[in-house]
């Protein structure tokens, strides 16, 4: 039998905080989710500012990241280099700012980010990851 980590509420919240101060230090106002390694929502955080429709897009992200075990960059970057096919895929949100949270080679859980600029969404993603990966 394996055995694997799993976020704690400890480990969400550094998450959160981390993805929160990147964005801050920015000043960009993003939606934060963190789910399990499902794709099943942990916590989510929308900070003043960011369009309402942004908990429901980093959602998504977080989600594919997780169940799809990479970044949702990947996805995109597919989809936008010919594979278009890939868009009639029933998962919502196949777009930069989805990043895996990987402990012992492990998918434990991932963070979506929506609000600003693919690459903006990305880095703060990783942010939040560093905080615990």
């Amino acid at each position: 039998m394996q055995t694997k980590a799993v976020l704690t509420l400890t480990d969400i919240n550094k998450i959160l905080d981390a993805a929160q101060q990147e964005a801050d230090n920015n000043r960009w106002p993003v939606t934060i989710v963190v789910t399990d390694d499902g794709g099943h929502l942990l916590a989510l955080r929308r900070l003043d500012g960011a369009a309402p429709f942004s908990a429901e897009i980093a959602s998504h992200k977080a989600r594919n990241a997780a169940i799809g075990r990479k970044e949702t960059q990947v996805f995109e970057e597919m989809i936008n280099g010919g594979r278009t096919a890939f868009v009639s895929a029933p998962f919502p949100g196949l777009l930069s700012g989805g990043v895996p949270v990987i402990v012992d080679g492990q998918v434990i859980g991932a963070v979506g980010i929506s609000g600003v600029k693919p690459e903006q969404d990305v880095q703060i993603a990783k942010a939040g990851v560093s905080a615990v990966a």
